[in-house]
């Protein structure tokens, strides 16, 4: 028994604790730390998400998009995930000894998500007992683990988005879907999905929406044996006492994915893992500079902060004089059809005599300053892209039909899958996108991590059990 009676649960034909191994992915989560998960009894998650793989000695390959063409270089992309995805599964595999499970994890909007999914689980039958995918609506998600004979747990923020995958594909292959993940767009670390009807500035408690969400399955005639699985925010399970075992909520499962990123096994670089003792409440920041387009959650450090300062110098443009649009902009562009208000004018004066010399136009009709050096950097970043994301507004890439957004690239948003690789693979920590949930204060304030304390993935789980 675990804490307040939490139950073991039937997964995959085995007992497992509902507890379960957040995937994050670009190596944030691999073979090391989802496998320890796995064989201290919970559910481990490989992050399918541009997966290490290796080489004869056992180094990682540098993931290098040498082709010329972006959708050649795309191609590389697939063919790196597929090698690294099914390596990563092979080794959790094989350190969970049979104990436990392995999930994978997708998001549907990475460039080639479907033939990324495909390719893994065709050379790891037997060894994936289920698919976590969020980030998108993944319709075909219950199609291709119909095909593969997998269980899937789609991961949504409300019950809204939940009904609208039952209704539209999910209720044909009702008896693999093994779970649903709530997870919470305010709390919960990475990509979030915080709907237009949300405000981000304003969280709502998630025992509410939970229970509209099994109101929802239990519409749709699904057993309350099927979990909800609760993610963002779970730290000490005591804090969820009212949670287990409530007949309202029926049977609930709970994500970690930021605890475990402080673990002998986890794969982040040690800068990182010392970064994250050090967090205030607050530095979380839920933001929209991702080039998915989506909300993300990331600690505020100078890479994120220079985003924010980017986007605080922008000024609106028209191409003709207009309304308040009364005065030519003189510096940043060359030519002379932007007009913009004499406010505006100043400003942009302003910033040029600082430095911010170079105006980028966005697709929302706006200008942006920045100095030579970085916007060579951006027009370097968009011009080296190789297709991670199914849409990207940094460099307007879609992965399909014609390969463009049709939308200008927006210089507001960066490459991610430069800085996470480079963020995981030991780069700076102060110039690269940082992930982590909102409750990542609680490693200073959590006794257990006290003197320097870095739990194995093994006492972190018997950690939790305990409500702590």
């Amino acid at each position: 028994m675990g804490f307040k009676g939490l139950k073991p649960i039937i997964y995959g034909g085995r007992e497992v604790w509902p507890l379960v191994e957040g995937g994050k992915g670009v190596s944030a989560t691999n073979h090391a730390s989802s496998g320890a998960w796995a064989a201290a009894g919970g559910i481990g998650t490989v992050s399918a998400v541009n997966a290490d793989s290796y080489d004869a000695e056992g180094k990682i390959v540098p993931q290098i998009y040498d082709a010329l063409t972006r959708k050649e270089r795309h191609e590389q992309l697939i063919r790196y995930a597929i090698d690294g995805g099914v390596e990563q599964v092979r080794r959790a595999y094989d350190i969970a000894g049979g104990q436990g499970a392995i999930n994978i994890n997708v998001l549907w909007e990475m460039g080639g998500a479907q033939a990324v999914l495909e390719g893994v689980l065709e050379k790891t039958r037997g060894m994936v007992t289920g698919v976590t995918c969020g980030a998108g609506m993944p319709y075909k998600l219950s199609e291709i683990a119909a095909r593969f004979n997998v269980n899937y747990l789609p991961i949504v923020s409300s019950g809204r988005a939940f009904r609208a995958l039952w209704k539209r594909a999910y209720h044909k292959v009702a008896d693999l879907m093994a779970a649903v993940v709530y997870e919470d767009p305010w709390l919960a670390g990475g990509h979030n999905g915080l709907s237009n009807a949300e405000d981000p500035n304003k969280p709502e408690d998630p025992y509410p929406r939970v229970k509209a969400l099994r109101d929802t399955m239990r519409k749709e005639g699904i057993s309350d044996d099927v979990p909800i699985i609760m993610a963002g925010g779970v730290w000490y399970l005591r804090d969820w006492e009212d949670w287990i075992d409530n007949p309202e909520l029926g049977s609930i499962a709970f994500q970690y994915g930021t605890r475990p990123l402080l673990t002998h096994e986890s794969p982040i670089p040690q800068q990182w893992k010392d970064a994250l003792r050090d967090l205030e409440p607050g530095d979380v920041l839920l933001h929209r500079f991702s080039p998915t387009g989506f909300y993300s959650s990331a600690v505020r450090n100078p890479f994120l902060r220079n985003l924010e300062a980017r986007s605080d110098r922008q000024i609106p443009y028209s191409k003709v004089e207009a309304g308040e649009h009364t005065v030519r902009l003189d510096v940043g562009v060359k030519g002379k059809n932007f007009w913009v208000t004499p406010r505006d004018l100043e400003r942009a004066r302003a910033w040029a005599a600082e430095g911010h010399t170079e105006g980028l136009r966005t697709p929302d009709d706006t200008i942006v300053f920045v100095d030579s050096v970085e916007r060579d950097v951006i027009r370097k970043d968009q011009a080296d892209c190789m297709g991670c994301l199914s849409h990207c507004g940094f460099s307007s890439w879609k992965d399909h039909d014609d390969y463009t957004t049709g939308r200008l690239a927006d210089p507001r948003s960066f490459c991610i899958q430069k800085t996470l690789q480079d963020i995981a693979h030991g780069g700076p920590i102060d110039e690269n996108l940082m992930f982590a949930g909102h409750a990542a204060y609680k490693f200073k304030q959590d006794p257990f991590y006290s003197n320097g304390f870095t739990p194995s993935v093994k006492q972190l789980v018997d950690r939790i059990l305990t409500g702590d």
